[in-house]
Order: structure tokens, then C-alpha cells, then sequence
């Protein structure tokens, strides 16, 4: 089997999971199930997936793999739309090639300079690497959360990191959204921030979660 179609179809594997769609009753009734199942015996003999009855479940080699091309998607998403500021439609195509070229020394450096991000632009978590689990900062980060920077800090606000539907609801009330210029009055006692002409004092919790790139000279 060809490495691209390998990749895709681990890739489709994963997503599948994510969804909770993974059984093969299910696969037999969407069209990205298609191909799993007409290459299940491949997939089998490489030693990447295991059947029973009717489930299906990636082995340790298989999921491994699957990661490594999900987080190498989901990292070129977050460079494309974050660095370049592609449209959706534009870093999607483009990160499609990414995921099966980017070695995992680039991957690993392209997941330093963003900071580390916890989310690709369609709010889908970004699986840790090893830089992640050391807080890798030799490269100086491109997006970093808005708790970690001194007063006086001033940035756009690139992406919201946060499983709290409420809490994006309430910071957007509050006029603290992604494209919003923000800047760090004080960290302590408490952190305020100013976006636009109004002051807000926030809890850590939420300010590191609010994660911004520096204003353009």
C-alpha cells in the first residue's frame, strides 16, 4: 500500500473514533468507511488494526502512527490560518500535502514557534509530542497564552482554548474574542487586561487559556 493511502486512511481511522463511528456495521454506511473496509485485510497484516465481531481498534503501532499523521495535520492547519492566515479552504488542501512530508524534527519545531497550541482552527485537540511534555522554548513561540506574558504585553487574540462553551460565551460578551487587539495591564495581584477602552480583571484559569500573537510592528 502506497504511504499516502496508508496515512489517509489511518488518518480517517482516527477521526472516525473521535466521532464514536468506528464499528463495522457503522463503516458500511459512510462513504470514508468505504475504503477501510476494502483494505481491512492490508491494514491487518501490517499489524495496525485488530477486528472482533464488529469492532475495530487501532494496536499500539497502528495508533502511534495515526497520531503522528493527525498531529502533523492539525499542526499545519494552525501554522497556515495563525502565520499566513489562509482561509479555511486554503490551509485544509494545503495541509492534506503537509501531513505526509513533515519529518518529526520540523514537526516538533513548527509545534515550539506556535506554542504549543492544544487546538487546530476547528477546535479538534492536537495530540501532545515530546516537545509539549518538555515546554520546549529554544524557539522563541509565535502564539503564546496571554498568562505567560508581562504587563504591558499587547497582542491579537488568534484562538480561545477552552471545552467551556459558557465561558466562550461570556468572554465574547465581554468583547474578548479571537481578532481582538488585548493588552496585559497587571498579572498580580489579579490579571487585568484591556480590550479596547474597557479594563477586565479575569482568573488565571481563563487567561491562560486565551492564547495571543504579538502586534506587527
Amino acid at each position: 500500500m502506497l504511504k499516502e493511502k496508508l496515512d489517509e486512511i489511518l488518518e480517517q481511522i482516527w477521526i472516525l473514533k473521535e466521532k464514536g463511528k468506528i464499528s463495522l456495521i457503522n463503516l458500511e454506511q459512510i462513504n470514508e468507511g468505504k475504503v477501510i473496509l476494502e483494505n481491512l485485510k492490508e491494514l491487518r497484516n501490517l499489524k495496525l488494526i485488530e477486528t472482533g465481531g464488529e469492532h475495530l481498534t487501532l494496536t499500539e503501532t497502528g495508533r502511534k502512527k495515526a497520531e503522528e499523521i493527525i498531529r502533523r495535520h492539525r499542526l499545519a492547519e494552525r501554522l497556515l490560518a495563525d502565520l499566513f492566515e489562509l482561509d479555511t479552504e486554503e490551509y485544509e488542501a494545503t495541509s492534506c500535502q503537509f501531513e505526509h512530508i513533515l519529518s518529526e524534527n520540523v514537526t516538533e519545531r513548527i509545534c515550539s514557534f506556535l506554542g504549543h497550541p492544544p487546538l487546530c482552527p476547528h477546535g479538534k485537540h492536537i495530540p501532545r509530542g515530546e516537545c509539549c511534555h518538555k515546554l520546549s522554548k529554544k524557539i522563541e513561540p509565535l502564539i503564546t497564552p496571554l498568562g505567560d506574558l508581562e504587563p504591558g504585553y499587547e497582542g491579537k487574540i488568534h484562538f480561545i482554548s477552552t471545552h467551556h462553551h459558557g465561558r466562550l460565551e461570556k468572554l465574547s460578551s465581554l468583547g474578548i474574542s479571537p481578532g481582538k487587539i488585548v493588552k496585559l495591564i497587571q498579572a498580580r495581584p489579579a490579571f487585568v487586561i484591556k480590550v479596547e477602552e474597557t479594563e477586565i480583571a479575569l482568573d488565571k484559569s481563563i487567561i491562560s487559556e486565551i492564547y495571543v500573537k504579538p502586534q506587527e510592528e
